[in-house]
């Protein structure tokens, strides 16, 4: 199960620079349900997630590059591209900030996953997030995907 909630930044922290990051590319088979293909770096894994907002099911299957360069092809729309800061917060979870690429450059969507329903409910966000995107389906991935140019 994913437990997360999304929200748009006011500002971007100070020393980003100093964050473990990841590039992230991404393309999306379906997205009712959402199937998705990734590469983070040099790791390739095809994903299942199914309904919901904030919480969902969602499942993970390791791939090799030429899998995902094969169902890379066979996606539909758009790819997403990305660098994932990964932001510690003092109380053991972590915001993985989206600075966008290419076809989204200027998109920046902050993430915080969750152990529960309790949890994600009770966040109180850092002062330099902004307003929250959780229930807005157009800042989902798979709609981006999908979104005309």
């Amino acid at each position: 199960m994913e437990i997360e909630r999304k929200f748009l930044i006011k500002e971007l922290p100070a020393h980003l620079e100093t964050y473990a990051s990841h590039q992230i590319e991404q393309a999306y088979l379906c997205t009712e349900p959402v199937v998705r293909v990734r590469r983070q770096d040099q790791e390739y894994i095809l994903t299942y997630k199914g309904k919901g907002m904030l919480a969902r099911e969602e499942y993970n299957l390791p791939l090799t590059e030429e899998a995902y360069l094969h169902l890379k092809e066979k996606a539909d729309g758009n790819v997403i591209s990305k660098v994932r800061y990964l932001i510690p917060l003092e109380n053991g979870l972590t915001v993985e900030l989206d600075l966008f690429q290419g076809c989204f450059q200027g998109m920046i969507l902050a993430e915080v996953e969750f152990p529960d329903l309790d949890t994600a409910n009770a966040f109180v966000p850092p002062a330099w997030f902004g307003e929250d995107v959780t229930l807005s389906p157009e800042y989902h991935n798979s709609y981006l995907s999908r979104k005309p140019l």
